[in-house]
């Protein structure tokens, strides 16, 4: 009967690993295409005869763009202004998450309702538009920030995880004179880690890949988000060159718009694996058990 049941279970292994490694090559193989065209050379790329390796390699495509002051500065900007807005996103979240998730708070009904409801519905973009207009948050950084302060998704994890901690550990801190803000800081957060810095990755990733928020309220250069910059290098992207440098020149526009979205993918890609052990954490974690 073991023999039996150890087949069967070798045999579902050697198949999911089959289905991973072939959602892994089918996710892999755009992305190394990506980076290939933006090391390869003209020719090879009129070819069409690029595939996942660089083809008559050459890395002016790069230096076209960090040639562009625009794009490097958008970078720096855009790194900082993610990192702004996961932290304050987060702790906004956790803020609303923990009174939410204590089963006395009176009306915690109606406001989970509320929150609920935004999530399907919303006031659409005009009127968005205009309360930012009216707001005078046009032209801000702040017009990219509270809007999308608390997401009602990542608030509703974050409500149910705190729910599931045990409540002897509230009981306890209480007995000791602790307070809210005491449990909040000792007791929740600490447990909680795992899942706040996955809804903290949430937040950096909706932020990073942010667009139509920076084109309906910035027309300043300055407050251009670097996926900004690269939809506007995509739109409009012509490299001027003399006719007698054509010869020599080794990239294409194709070139370009590979290489400028590398350039956008490799801060998340280096972030990622810091914050990824936290996703193979369960929301079963806690400091007592029964």
């Amino acid at each position: 009967m073991n023999s039996v049941y150890d087949k069967k279970w070798s045999i579902y292994q050697v198949v999911m690993i089959i289905v991973c490694c072939l959602a892994i090559v089918i996710t892999l193989i755009p992305i190394l295409n990506i980076v290939a065209t933006s090391f390869s050379g003209k020719n090879a790329i009129a070819k069409g005869i690029v595939g996942i390796f660089p083809v008559e390699f050459t890395t002016e495509a790069y230096q076209m763009v960090f040639k562009n002051s625009g794009i490097v500065r958008s970078l720096f900007y855009s790194i900082f202004l993610t990192v702004g807005y996961a932290l304050l996103a987060t702790f906004m979240t956790i803020l609303a998450a923990y009174p939410l998730s204590k089963t006395d708070l009176k009306g915690r009904h109606v406001f989970q309702t509320i929150i609920t409801v935004t999530m399907y519905v919303s006031a659409g973009t005009v009127p968005a538009y205009l309360l930012i207009k009216n707001l005078g948050l046009m032209n801000t950084v702040w017009a990219l920030v509270i809007p999308g302060m608390i997401s009602p998704f990542n608030l509703i994890i974050l409500r149910t995880f705190f729910a599931g901690i045990n409540k002897a550990l509230y009981e306890a801190a209480y007995m000791d004179g602790c307070g809210e803000w005491g449990c909040l800081f000792r007791i929740t957060i600490p447990l909680a880690l795992p899942s706040i810095f996955t809804i903290m990755l949430f937040y950096a990733i909706s932020r990073w890949n942010g667009v139509t928020d920076v084109l309906y309220y910035v027309n300043k250069p300055d407050l251009y988000t670097l996926q900004y910059q690269l939809k506007l290098m995509l739109d409009s992207l012509t490299i001027p060159y003399k006719p007698e440098e054509m010869a020599t020149m080794q990239i294409t526009p194709e070139n370009v718009k590979s290489s400028t979205i590398v350039f956008a993918m490799v801060p998340m890609l280096l972030i990622y694996p810091f914050v990824q052990k936290y996703f193979t954490k369960g929301a079963t974690i806690g400091g007592v058990k029964e």
